[in-house]
């Protein structure tokens, strides 16, 4: 099993505290805004991204309010597009993060207006996070920021996967999909610190090749819990893919040529992974986040032997 370093888990605790306590609520919030916000800061979930975020804009030299500022937006941004996603309109999802989502607990327009809080919040963070890098180097970021959150990034891919159904021909696939919806909040939180930290061209292209890698990886694990795993042992709503006929890697290509893949691209990954840590090897840390993810599949893939 993949130890955790006791650093790793200072880190942690500091960025849990900076994601409950970097949007302040006044006394006077609206109650059901005030419940929905709290609900969602209260249960902030893994924080892979805010922590590759911090951990990247370290490596390039960014001070720590700078480093913290940037991992917070990120993952506020992350969770504000979980509670838009959940939506009746969207996946009409119950459960979140071992909770009720939050449109459950606070209603529609509540959950709609914390999402676009947690937003206007994350990109006032953003900013305070691009202060201190040169003009040249924030117009670069502000771009990236741009094509991985907006209808070159996440809003394409998460149309796509709204409207896979009705899609009778040139259907994008699986991995088209998760491209746009997985594959650029992973980007963002390995580019964006590089892009402020003044990374070579050559580094920024294998930081993207390897956040290709990881979040396809990501999403096909994640497509086969759905499949596979109930609610309770994912914290979320399950098998909504198949009932609402999304695309899902599984479902497209079958399990085990799936978990194949899965492997495919993890080795994929891997490579990317070397050849960074050679060219630059203050980012060795992301190893520990492979082996984390390693651990991960091998405990799904025990629960699940037949995909072996």
């Amino acid at each position: 099993m993949f130890s955790i370093a006791p650093h790793r888990i200072a880190i942690r605790s500091k960025l849990l505290e900076a994601f409950s306590s970097s949007l302040p609520l006044a006394a006077e919030t609206e109650p059901h805004l005030r419940g929905a916000l709290l609900q969602t800061l209260q249960h902030p979930g893994s924080l892979v991204r805010a922590q590759l975020v911090y951990d990247m804009a370290g490596a390039y030299g960014l001070e720590e309010m700078r480093s913290r500022n940037l991992a917070v937006a990120v993952e506020y941004f992350h969770t504000a597009s979980l509670v838009f996603d959940d939506l009746p309109c969207m996946d009409d999802a119950t459960q979140r993060r071992g909770e009720p989502c939050i449109h459950r607990s606070h209603g529609e327009a509540a959950a709609v207006l914390a999402a676009l809080g947690l937003v206007n919040r994350a990109y006032a963070l953003l900013w305070s996070g691009l202060a201190g890098s040169t003009p040249a180097q924030q117009s670069t970021a502000g771009s990236y920021v741009e094509k991985c959150l907006g209808v070159e990034g996440v809003l394409n891919g998460q149309s796509q996967d709204l409207h896979y159904a009705s899609r009778t021909g040139n259907r994008p696939s699986p991995q088209q999909v998760a491209t746009g919806k997985t594959v650029s909040l992973i980007q963002l939180s390995l580019v964006l610190p590089a892009l402020l930290g003044g990374a070579e061209p050559g580094e920024v292209k294998l930081l993207e090749r390897l956040a290709a890698f990881w979040g396809l990886s990501y999403q096909a694990l994640d497509d086969l819990k759905d499949v596979f795993q109930a609610s309770g042992q994912t914290g979320k709503t399950g098998a909504r893919d198949a009932s609402l006929n999304r695309p899902n890697l599984a479902l497209a290509i079958g399990a085990p040529n799936a978990f194949r893949r899965l492997e495919r691209l993890m080795r994929l990954g891997d490579c990317t992974l070397d050849r960074l840590v050679e060219r630059m090897p203050s980012l060795v840390f992301l190893t520990e986040l492979r082996g984390r993810f390693r651990d991960e599949l091998a405990s799904f893939q025990n629960s699940q032997p037949a995909l072996a």
